[in-house]
């Protein structure tokens, strides 16, 4: 197995650190080539995953009616989502998706198990978390070949599945946009402006 040396622990950090969430007002548009795509792909599959159990699937979306059909949904979820923050006059202003904008959006699901899958019988939620972590290889992949990814969250997962005709057999866990940018902001978008402060380490490493 490789032992990674100095350069490329420097450069892991890099990646990490420069990973945005892209926002509409970013995309450029460009199309994705398919290796890259297939590479980002790779990555997303080497996730860890308990038991062994690689419980996810990619859905790619690039059919505009569908995705015309999945913006509409994100309209409808955030008018009631902009009555939650009517005392920030911010919410109001922020670009929260790319669905249109982006070079293609993925739909992230779990297939739920048939069997008893190992180390999932007493945390049954193992297996969508193992999916979240294919998200992040995802992420930092796309990152590392410039291109954007955002997570579209003001979404309710079963009007996604009906519009994409996904069966009963999977959970939606993500709806992802990706594509080339205009720039990456030098710290997340929210950071800011303003909408929440960044927590130090001190914050959130507690020693027992």
């Amino acid at each position: 197995m490789k032992a990674f040396d100095l350069h490329a622990q420097t450069l892991l950090q890099t990646i990490l650190s420069a990973r945005r969430d892209v926002r509409g007002n970013r995309f450029q548009g460009t199309p994705i080539e398919d290796e890259v795509l297939r590479k980002i792909l790779e990555a997303a599959i080497s996730a860890p995953s308990v038991g062994f159990s690689q419980p996810w699937k990619f859905v790619i979306v690039k059919d505009t009616s569908k995705r015309e059909a999945i913006y509409e949904e994100f309209v409808r979820e955030n008018a009631k989502a902009a009555k939650l923050f009517s005392e920030d006059s911010l919410y109001s202003t922020l670009k929260l998706e790319g669905i249109k904008e982006s070079a293609l959006n993925i739909a992230v699901l779990y297939q739920k198990p048939t069997k008893t899958v190992l180390g999932q019988t007493t945390q049954k939620k193992m297996g969508e978390y193992s999916v979240v972590c294919a998200i992040q290889n995802l992420w930092l992949m796309a990152r590392a070949y410039n291109i954007g990814v955002g997570w579209v969250s003001i979404l309710r997962p079963k009007r996604v599945k009906k519009i994409l005709e996904i069966s009963d057999d999977y959970k939606l866990i993500g709806y992802l946009t990706l594509g080339y940018v205009d720039k990456f902001l030098d710290e997340p978008e929210l950071l800011k402006l303003g909408w929440e402060n960044k927590k130090t380490i001190d914050e959130v490493v507690e020693w027992v």
